[in-house]
């Protein structure tokens, strides 16, 4: 998967609407949940439905999408016995990770750009400072088009990265050391970064020197803690070369503990060994030439 983003076009979203409305009688109150269900409520007025503004005496509760499951709970905890219904369940996309982003037709080509700074404008509203002022002016802009670079690597897909393999009978050891990175913590959203030593013994096929480079950033590139990172990058080199064994040492500085909390720099390893790097002979080479 090379993009996130899946556009829907108002065919989808009439043949949504039907689903919709199969299990409500014909004159039914729907409370459309702030701000997309609300669209949805005035669309669901040409299907016999009677919009309210009143969730308590709807007979349902409509929103756009279903995504973490969050705002479902919280709407279902609050009317047990009224259906939730929604024109996207992104549970259902089984075996798309990750699940993608929804555009509608009524949203503005940009509208997640848009939100997105709106978002920081009203982080430094709350931080106490003016967006207004000279040296604010631009920054909401600007912070979010850093984050979105900095989380490009949701949109990359590792399967595609390594789809172009050689057939090569070397069967020794390969071994690619300090491929530097930067990645965001995703419970700070401040930076951690170091490099990657990443090997594999093949069984047949190898894969160019810049791929391991892609995919070490394809798993730095989003909202990451380094445990997982160091465990996906194995994973996922074991998966499309089917190598004998995959070796993965990851080193990094996290500034959510230098610049905030206790404040102490250090540096944390962690690593990942998949099939014949489990054996202690070869667990010991790979480590020796990662020089760990």
């Amino acid at each position: 998967m090379t993009s996130r983003t899946v556009r829907f076009n108002w065919q989808q979203v009439l043949f949504g609407l039907g689903e919709m409305v199969i299990s409500l009688p014909e004159g039914s109150k729907v409370y459309g949940v702030p701000r997309a269900g609300q669209i949805l409520a005035g669309l669901l007025a040409s299907r016999g439905m009677v919009p309210t503004e009143d969730p308590d005496e709807a007979d349902a509760i409509v929103d756009d999408i279903i995504d973490s499951g969050r705002t479902l709970s919280n709407w279902v905890e609050r009317y047990p016995s009224k259906p939730f219904l929604a024109l996207v369940d992104k549970r259902d996309m089984i075996g798309s990770d990750p699940r993608p982003y929804i555009v509608f037709p009524w949203e503005y080509p940009d509208q997640h750009v848009k939100d997105g700074q709106q978002a920081v404008v009203r982080l430094l509203e709350a931080l106490g400072e003016d967006p207004n002022r000279e040296g604010l002016r631009d920054t909401p802009r600007r912070v979010f088009k850093a984050y979105q670079e900095l989380t490009e690597g949701i949109d990359l897909d590792a399967g595609e990265i390594l789809s172009t393999v050689f057939d090569e009978k070397h069967d020794q050891m390969i071994v690619v050391r300090n491929v530097g990175f930067w990645s965001l913590c995703e419970h700070h959203l401040l930076p951690f970064s170091g490099d990657a030593t990443v090997a594999y013994v093949p069984r047949g096929k190898v894969v160019g020197l810049s791929k391991i480079a892609r995919l070490v950033r394809c798993f730095a590139a989003r909202l990451q803690i380094q445990e997982r990172m160091t465990e996906q990058i194995a994973e996922e080199l074991q998966r499309h070369l089917d190598p004998l064994g995959v070796g993965v040492v990851i080193r990094a500085n996290h500034t959510c503990m230098a610049m905030r909390g206790i404040r102490a720099t250090g540096e944390m390893l962690t690593s990942a060994l998949r099939g014949v790097f489990m054996q202690p002979e070869v667990r010991a080479e790979f480590l020796g030439l990662a020089g760990r």
